[in-house]
Formats: C-alpha cells, structure tokens, sequence
C-alpha cells in the first residue's frame, strides 16, 4: 500500500521530529512531473551510498546533521542549513547521529 502525497493546497508539517526522530522513517511528501519533496531520515551510524541523480536538488538539514560527500570533500550539514547539487553530481549522506532532511528534486530532467 503506497502513502497518499500531499495535493496542491494541503499543508504539510516539517516540524523537527524531536522525541520521535528515532522511531521515524523517510516519506515521500510530493511527487508530480516537475517536482519531488522527500523527508528524509537517517539514523545513527547509517549511512546512503554514493549515487547521482538527473536532477538538480536540495538537501535541507531540518534537526540532528547529516555529512554529504559531494565534489570531493564532507560538507555537514545542520539544521537550518541547505545544499545545492546539481544534475549527475556523485553524492553520499551519512548520520553520526539521527538527523531529518527535506529532500527537492526538480524533475525537468532527462527521467
């Protein structure tokens, strides 16, 4: 059973999970042609593989940090704070402790 995505108009909370950060899991918030909102989390000690994407995105720290490997050097990330990477840009995400991001695509790529 795939979670409903939020509609055009519909508000959706981005609050930190705080207490909740740990029981939390990564959902996808909206999806249409053009666009692709994603919360993600990642936990301690975990990490995402380097991999590219099509398309140009953001990657904002909503609580706890997240290092991203990109364009050969560690960038931490921490809440409030955001990154810009472009189309077919080598990235990887790791969590020294849990953390939350608020993932944007722009789909007007090659998909």
């Amino acid at each position: 059973m795939s979670l409903p995505h939020a509609s055009s108009g519909d508000l959706i909370d981005l609050h930190p999970y705080r207490q909740r950060l740990q029981e939390a899991t990564s959902t996808a918030i909206v999806r249409t042609e053009h666009l692709e909102l994603i919360r993600t989390v990642l936990h301690a000690g975990k990490s995402v593989p380097e991999h590219a994407v099509s398309c140009e995105m953001t990657i904002q720290c909503i609580e706890g940090f997240f290092t991203v490997r990109a364009h050969g050097k560690d960038i931490t990330l921490r809440a409030g704070q955001m990154i810009f990477l472009a189309a077919h840009v080598p990235h990887a995400l790791s969590a020294t402790e849990d953390a939350s991001a608020l993932l944007t695509l722009v789909r007007h790529c090659e998909d």
